[in-house]
C-alpha cells in the first residue's frame, strides 16, 4: 500500500499470520463471495487507495449475507452518530452454540464458584475467543485497511489450515473509530490525481473530543466508541487475546510483538506475562 508522503508500510499478510492463516499448501475458496476487488474496484493495500469506514460496513454486510461463517451485530454508536458493527467470524458449527461459547468465556474469565475440574472441562469445550481491532488512529490506516482484507480471508479461504482455526476460534473483528476513519478515508481520496493524494491538511483531528489521546480513553471511558469496546471485552466476551492494531511510521516499517523486555509490572500476575510471551513466541516463530 503506497500512501503519499509516506513510506510504504508493512504487508498486509503479516496480520493474517498471527491468524496463523497463511499456508504453504495450494488454497481452495468458497464459492460466492465477493472480493475486495470487486467491491471496491481495488485491492485491499493497493496503491493510493483507502476505504472509507461506510464502504467497509457496506461490504462486510454484503460478506454476512453471503457467509454461514460470518455474522454482524451492531454494537453501538460514535459519537458523530455512526453504527458501529462488530463481526463475529467462526465456523457454522460454532455459529449454532455462540451463546454457550460466550458463557463459557464468561465463565472462565470471572472464574467465580469454578473448581480446577470444571474449568478444565469448560476449557476443553469452549472456543479461543480472539479480538482484532483497527482504526483507533485513523492515520495509522493499514490497522483499518487489514480488518476488511481479514474478514474476506478468513470467509472465503478453505485451506485445512484455516478451516481449523474456523474450528477452534471465535474471531471478534471490529473497527474502533469509524468517525476517523470515514474523515481519513474521504479527505484521501477526495484528490482526483492518486500521486497527489494525502493525509496532511486534516482539518482536525479524527475523534470528535480526545483526538489522538482515543486510547488514553481506555482507563476513563468517556467516550462512546470506549464505552463499546469496554462492554464487549469486559462485560460480554471476555477473549483471550485482544489484538489492538497500530501502526509505526513514517520512518519504516517495524513489527512490534511481545515477548516484552523485563522488569515486568510487579502488578501482574506472572501467569499472565507468561501467556503473553507464549503467544509472542510463536508469533514470532511463525512470521520467521
Amino acid at each position: 500500500m503506497r500512501l503519499a508522503h509516506r513510506t510504504k508500510v508493512l504487508p498486509l499478510f503479516c496480520l493474517f499470520l498471527l491468524f496463523g492463516g497463511l499456508s504453504w499448501a495450494p488454497l481452495s475458496g468458497q464459492a460466492g463471495i465477493t472480493t475486495p476487488k470487486e467491491f471496491f474496484g481495488y485491492n485491499i493495500g493497493d496503491d493510493y487507495f483507502l476505504a472509507s469506514y461506510t464502504q467497509a460496513k457496506a461490504y462486510w454486510e454484503k460478506l454476512a449475507g453471503e457467509s454461514d461463517r460470518m455474522i454482524l451485530q451492531e454494537i453501538g454508536t460514535t459519537e458523530e452518530g455512526r453504527t458501529m458493527v462488530m463481526a463475529i467470524i467462526t465456523s457454522p458449527e460454532n455459529h449454532r452454540d455462540l451463546d454457550r461459547f460466550q458463557d463459557i468465556a464468561a465463565k472462565l474469565a470471572l472464574a467465580e464458584g469454578l473448581t480446577e475440574e470444571n474449568a478444565r472441562i469448560l476449557a476443553e469445550e469452549g472456543r479461543a475467543v480472539v479480538w482484532i481491532d483497527g482504526g483507533l488512529h485513523a492515520t495509522e490506516e493499514v490497522g483499518a485497511q487489514q480488518e476488511i482484507e481479514l474478514a474476506y480471508q478468513m470467509v472465503s479461504r478453505s485451506d485445512r489450515e484455516t478451516l481449523r482455526i474456523l474450528d477452534n476460534v471465535i474471531l471478534l473483528a471490529t473497527f474502533t473509530n469509524p468517525d476517523g476513519m470515514d474523515m481519513v478515508s474521504d479527505w484521501y481520496m477526495k484528490e482526483p490525481d492518486p500521486e497527489k493524494r494525502s493525509y496532511r491538511g486534516l482539518p482536525r483531528l479524527y475523534q470528535k473530543y480526545v483526538g489522538h489521546d482515543n486510547n488514553r480513553d481506555f482507563m476513563l471511558v468517556s467516550q462512546k466508541e470506549s464505552e463499546v469496546v469496554a462492554r464487549i471485552l469486559y462485560c460480554e466476551w471476555y477473549p483471550k487475546i485482544v489484538y489492538n492494531h497500530h501502526q509505526n511510521g513514517p520512518a519504516g516499517a517495524v513489527l512490534f510483538a511481545p515477548p516484552f523486555r523485563e522488569p515486568h509490572s510487579y502488578n501482574f500476575d506472572p501467569l499472565l506475562v507468561m501467556g503473553i510471551t507464549t503467544v509472542g513466541n510463536a508469533m514470532h516463530s511463525r512470521f520467521a
